[in-house]
């Protein structure tokens, strides 16, 4: 399982009762039909309304269409210098436009861009068809990994993300699509930092970004807007900011249903403050470090590190950091052989005595069986105790 999918599987405290801390902060009062906030450096969710409800995704369905092209390039099964070519159904797909036509053979990289950029319907139909051959086989595959994701409550008609009946998700699968596809593809995730571009001989009033955070706050480095007339306007934004205990915190914020544009980019810069200002982030330990060293039993060493192959890091309200407490919760006694990644036990964080987090804890080395005589001997200590 996915280390996000994971974590958001195993917070007790989910969006809907984080309030039941006492000093829980209170989100500001967001004008839009459903929101979300997500520290994506611990997976937790902070705030929401009404995340769970279904919504219809407009353009944010070009999150998942990005993630398979984005996934297609890793695998080699296209190049950002290959050209595909614009078919009429591309080409005469309504909405938003990079302005490319059936004359054209558009590089990868340009209809990444103009899908990103200018949240063009056009380039998004054309990386659709390039890297699936059809559409249709290409909704197929949106569908699978959304499955694959967790995504419970998410289903795609189409790759670009125009009304049609059946086309619906939530902001906690927007949210959880988002954090994928920032953690899984860092790299390519650049490209929704890009402020203006256009493809040669295309309309220069077409160029800028319509996610105006990305000029507005310096540490805004994504995502992706949306907009129809049943979706309203919509937003998932994210932010990296650094600090003194912790470097590129990362916050994400989905904004369903605002009135305008400019409510959109407000409303979403009002959550992400409040997600930085009101929670801070406890690494309690770094990749790869043991979070206990507990005895074996048979096993050819005398303990086993446990710890997880990713940074443990957790959200709390901001000045709560000395009230965290840890606990490790494993089987006794523990008898070789254990392999290296194999869960062994779990990590409960708690704050002021309320389950915050379960993390699971695998073993950080090999921990082969001892000899016949080693494991007699132990069998013998073992059953004195």
């Amino acid at each position: 399982m996915h280390r996000l999918t994971q974590l958001l599987a195993t917070f007790t405290l989910a969006a809907a009762s984080l309030s039941a801390f006492a000093q829980a902060p209170q989100p500001p009062e967001v004008a839009a039909r459903s929101f979300l906030v997500m520290d994506v450096t611990s997976g937790q969710i902070l705030a929401g309304k009404d995340i769970d409800d279904a919504v219809e995704p407009a353009s944010l369905t070009k999150l998942m269409t990005a993630y398979l092209v984005f996934d297609a390039l890793r695998a080699r099964k296209i190049t950002l210098d290959q050209t595909f070519p614009v078919s009429e159904r591309a080409w005469k797909t309504p909405g938003s436009r990079m302005f490319i036509d059936p004359k054209m053979q558009v590089p990868v990289d340009d209809l990444i861009k103009g899908m990103i950029v200018q949240s063009g319907n056009d380039a998004t139909v054309a990386l659709a068809e390039g890297v699936a051959g059809s559409v249709e086989r290409f909704v197929e595959l949106m569908n699978d990994q959304a499955k694959a994701m967790g995504l419970k409550n998410t289903t795609f008609r189409n790759p670009e993300g125009l009304t049609e009946p059946g086309h619906t998700t939530t902001a906690r699968d927007l949210a959880m699509l988002s954090a994928r596809l920032i953690t899984d593809f860092p790299e390519e995730a650049k490209y929704y930092s890009i402020q203006k571009y256009r493809y040669p001989g295309t309309p220069a009033s077409n160029d800028t970004n319509r996610n105006t955070l990305l000029f507005r706050d310096p540490t805004v480095d994504g995502l992706k807007t949306g907009h129809t007339k049943a979706a309203g306007y919509c937003l998932v934004a994210t932010a990296r900011r650094d600090f003194p205990n912790l470097k590129g915190r990362r916050v994400l914020s989905v904004l369903l249903g605002a009135d305008s544009e400019s409510a959109r980019v407000n409303e979403s810069q009002k959550l992400l403050n409040w997600g930085y200002t009101a929670w801070e982030d406890i690494q309690l330990f770094d990749a790869g470090q043991a979070a206990a060293t507990p005895r074996v039993w048979k096993g050819q060493g005398p303990t086993l590190p446990l710890g997880s192959e990713h940074a443990i890091v957790v959200t709390v309200p901001s000045g709560a950091a000395a009230r965290v407490k840890t606990e490790v919760v494993r089987p006794e006694p523990l008898v070789a052989p254990f392999k290296k990644g194999q869960a062994v036990a779990t990590l409960k964080v708690t704050l002021d005595e309320q389950q915050l987090v379960e993390v699971p804890l695998i073993a950080l080395e090999n921990m082969p069986e001892a000899g016949l005589l080693g494991r007699a001997w132990d069998a013998i200590r073992l059953w004195i105790q």
